[in-house]
This record gives structure tokens, sequence and C-alpha cells, in this order.
């Protein structure tokens, strides 16, 4: 049997997705067959479509991490879900796998969550990479807590977003950098305390006006991160995340790093445990019930837009061309 599947043959530029039929994956004894719902799009997708991962992808290759869908089929010694079930994951199209912008997708049941009845398809994709993201760096590494202030860089991204929203759900208070007054507005719904507008004003200058002894963990989104300027405005004993810029080699600080007694952490989701991305669910799964965690959607495209879509992200991602505020979702 076959499927309908935006796939690769050769990495490339976005114009070398094609949307076609390819061959329906069957189950393995721990896998799950899911029907797809949603499906949504991230940077890393761009990046694997183009040739930059050290791992061998399948061919042909269906690009995408991210999905939301129902439990079609499950092999014989999957336990934790069963035929019409709704469930959402991530990791997939990492290391190897294949990935899930397809009708259908098999699924190891270790990379699978739980779907709230409350809680769409297309929220619940959204939601998926970026949520475990912003879990995994605020509380597994830099270990938010109530009352602490946290920096942003970018509240309206696809992880900004989900990093705003979560730290004020532990309590923190949140300052956050936007592009524009609509999407500081966003920001202020989100719930930033208080919003800095980088066209407009002085960064630094802003950062320390809002939190004069400094900020307790500030959240790098920028693929150039400038760790001088970082470092200047950290209160003692405060942690900073980057998850982006692979290819940065910025100057580094040493000596204000060390004696401030700063940590500095940087990490990629896909190399967390299964337990570890089962946690992160946990909470996010109960944040998305109780209306805490909103996903950000910019725009819902059909999957045979797949080519589109990559360029739109690449676009947005590389070219900062600014025109998306949110994740791509796409449904087969």
């Amino acid at each position: 049997m076959t499927m309908k599947a935006a796939f690769i043959t050769e990495c490339g530029p976005a114009q070398n997705i094609q949307y076609g039929e390819i061959d329906k994956p069957s189950v393995t004894e721990s896998q799950v067959l899911v029907k797809v719902g949603a499906v949504s799009l991230n940077p890393v997708d761009t990046y694997i479509r183009n040739g930059a991962n050290y791992w061998e992808l399948p061919n042909p290759f269906v690009v995408g991490c991210d999905l939301a869908g129902t439990v079609e089929a499950i092999g014989d010694e999957v336990t934790r879900f069963q035929v019409g079930d709704r469930v959402w994951g991530t990791n997939q199209g990492l290391l190897g796998r294949q990935g899930t912008f397809a009708e259908y997708c098999s699924v190891d049941q270790e990379w699978l969550y739980g779907t709230p009845d409350d809680v769409s398809d297309n929220d619940a994709a959204a939601c998926s990479l970026v949520g475990v993201t912003a879990h995994l760096g605020l509380f597994r590494d830099a270990r938010i807590q109530a009352g602490e202030t946290i920096f942003v860089h970018g509240g309206t991204g696809g992880v900004g977003a989900m990093v705003l929203q979560m730290a004020k759900a532990a309590g923190a208070r949140v300052i956050a950098t936007a592009g524009s007054e609509e999407k500081a507005e966003r920001c202020r719904q989100l719930g930033a305390d208080v919003v800095i507008n980088y066209k407009t004003e002085n960064e630094l200058e802003a950062i320390l006006a809002a939190a004069p002894e400094g900020v307790d963990v500030f959240w790098e989104t920028l693929r150039e991160p400038n760790l001088e300027d970082i470092v200047s405005v950290m209160k003692e004993r405060g942690r900073i995340v980057i998850m982006a810029g692979r290819d940065a080699r910025p100057d580094f600080p040493v000596g204000p790093f060390y004696v401030k007694c700063l940590q500095l952490f940087g990490f990629v989701m896909f190399k967390a445990s299964a337990d570890e991305l089962r946690a992160c669910s946990e909470d996010i799964n109960r944040w998305l019930s109780s209306g805490a965690l909103k996903a950000q959607i910019s725009q819902v495209l059909p999957l045979s837009e797949a080519a589109n879509a990559h360029q739109l992200q690449e676009d947005n991602t590389l070219g900062m061309q600014g025109s998306i505020a949110g994740k791509i979702v796409l449904t087969p």
C-alpha cells in the first residue's frame, strides 16, 4: 500500500522536496502506526533537508520531526497505546529515523505522548519540538525558579514563545524582545512583564533598566550570540542557555564569566533521553489543557505545500525576513 508524503531523494534546496506516493510504513514490535492529523515545521528540518546532518538518511527520506494524530495500528510489544488513541510526538526525522510529513508515520512508542481530549492536533503538533526544547532548557538545565527574572530573545518565535509561557507558569518574571509593536503586544498577551523593541531601543540598557541587578536566566535564540553583552547583564550565579548557532564561533569573556560564577548550557533536544522527553510532555499536556500554554501558529498549509513552507521557514530563519511569528503547521 502507498501513501502521500513530502520527501526528498537528494539533499539540497527546498525545491528538492517532492510530494507524491511512497510506500506506507509498517510497524515493528515496539512501534505505533500513526494516522497523521497535523505536522509542524522547525528550522532543524530545513538544515537536515540541506544536508547539514552527520547521519545517513533513508532514501526516500520523509522530512519533518513533529506530528500529532491517531493510532492506526500497534506492534506486539506496545503497551502504552491502543488503536484509536490520540497522540503527539517529536524527535522523528533525526538520527536516521524517517520523518513525519506524510499521511502515516511509524514511531517507536517511547517517542509518543497522549494528546489531551481538549487539545487539537494542530496545537499539539505546533508545541512538539519547540515545547520540549523550552522545557529541557528551562527546567532540566537552567532550573528556573519562581521569583527569578529571565530574558528571552524573540518572545514570539517558535521556541521563544514557549519559553515565555513556561517561565510564567513557573512563577518567573519575563523580559522579552520583539521587532514590532504588533509582536510586542503579542508578548504581553502571552504574559511578558517587560517587552523591549530591539529595533527602537538599546537592548542592554533596557534589560538593566528592567533588572538593575541583572537577570537570573538569559535564553539566547540568536544564531550569532554576543557573549560579552550577555555576560554584562547577568546576575551573579546566573544561567545562560544557548540553543542556536551551530556554526557560530563568538569571542568568550572568560574573566567576567567566571567572576560572576555563571553557568552556560548548550543543547539539542534530540539528544535528550526518552524519559526526559516524557517528563516534558506531562507538563506540556497539563499546561495546554489549562490554557497556561497556547500554541503559536502563524500559518496552516496543506502538506502538498511542504516545499513552499520550507522556503518560507528558511527565509525567516536565515534571511531574517520577519514574515512569520509562530509555527507553520501542515495537514495531510
